[in-house]
């Protein structure tokens, strides 16, 4: 914040401003910098009854926020609780499963061939579908496009709860102005043709745009220096978090740790120089690939330990090959366990 009033001042000069802050992340330090606060369906909402008066209804995504404005027939705000599902965020942590960007992610939605159902309500659930489908050789577009209609679905059940969506609908929000295939899948689910699904220019900003219209009436003056000399002098805020103890009080604590976790240790031999049975253990989990063999004496010969990159199938044939390699004529694999 301090970096970008900055810019502002070298480009602007000096000004005098009248400042309101907003976001899931602004109370606090509006509380510091003694800003007035104003809520983002507010923000949204006083934004697009001066920008577009003609929306029926808004949808503005941001990385932890959903939010569903009604403004046909009578104002109706809806927004997500605690949990980032569906939102930002969720489609962030689903791009780094498939081990792909966000921008590959969206390019990919756009070539897809069928959706798969999806969970969107937490990304643990999401894992938990998603993962199945990368172990049986699923195409990463049509993933990715379910992941964007799940991201659509929970929005939809979550905030509309059975209120059509209809008429003039704006996009708003950073995922749906830079996600192409999130708002055609918008779109489609809502049956909704172009002229009839507005996404503006100041889609990404929409929520700031509507707090500086907020604050022309917040009677609340400051020059542009003061303000970033008040953040500057932020040495650390307190958001409110209750924190847990810490694990290791002092560095005796630790050094006890590690001396207890050093004795369970597995005995290790060298794959090269063991000959005789082994037995291979295979753990597919959501994000990581993990694989052991073990000697008749229950001695470590292999371990492999990484992500599986949104493709666990291939890594487990690349390990399996690499294993056999090291096992030779001289080891034979008994048995094993995924």
């Amino acid at each position: 914040l301090a970096h970008l009033l900055g810019e502002a001042h070298e480009k602007l000069g000096e000004l005098t401003l009248q400042p309101v802050i907003t976001g899931s992340g602004g109370l606090t330090l509006a509380n510091h910098l003694e800003v007035p606060f104003v809520q983002e369906v507010i923000a949204v909402s006083t934004a697009l009854q001066d920008a577009a008066p003609q929306t029926d209804v808004a949808i503005e995504l941001g990385g932890e926020d959903a939010k569903i404005i009604f403004f046909d027939g009578g104002m109706d705000e809806r927004m997500n609780g605690s949990c980032a599902g569906g939102t930002g965020a969720f489609i962030d942590q689903m791009a780094t499963l498939l081990n792909v960007t966000t921008d590959e992610l969206d390019k990919l939605s756009l070539k897809y061939d069928k959706i798969y159902p999806i969970a969107s309500r937490c990304g643990v659930f999401a894992k938990s579908d998603i993962q199945p489908l990368l172990n049986q050789g699923a195409r990463k577009e049509d993933i990715a496009a379910s992941i964007y209609q799940a991201v659509v679905n929970q929005t939809i059940a979550g905030l509309a709860q059975g209120r059509r969506i209809e008429g003039n609908v704006i996009f708003l929000g950073g995922p749906l102005y830079y996600c192409e295939g999130l708002r055609r899948r918008f779109r489609e689910t809502l049956n909704l043709d172009e002229q009839h699904a507005t996404l503006p220019d100041y889609a990404r900003f929409s929520v700031a745009l509507g707090a500086s219209m907020y604050a022309s009436s917040s009677g609340i003056e400051a020059s542009l220096s003061h303000i970033i000399e008040l953040i500057h002098s932020v040495k650390s805020l307190s958001f409110g978090t209750n924190r847990l103890d810490p694990l290791f009080n002092s560095e005796k604590e630790y050094e006890a740790f590690k001396k207890r976790h050093e004795k369970a240790k597995l005995p290790r031999r060298d794959i090269n120089k063991y000959s005789g049975k082994a037995y291979l253990g295979i753990d597919c989990g959501s994000t990581t690939t993990k694989l052991a063999l073990i000697g008749e004496d229950c001695s470590l010969l292999y371990t492999y330990y990484s992500s599986n990159e949104g493709s666990p199938v291939d890594i487990v044939k690349s390990q399996l090959e690499n294993v056999y390699s090291l096992c030779g004529e001289r080891i034979v694999i008994c048995g094993s366990a995924v």
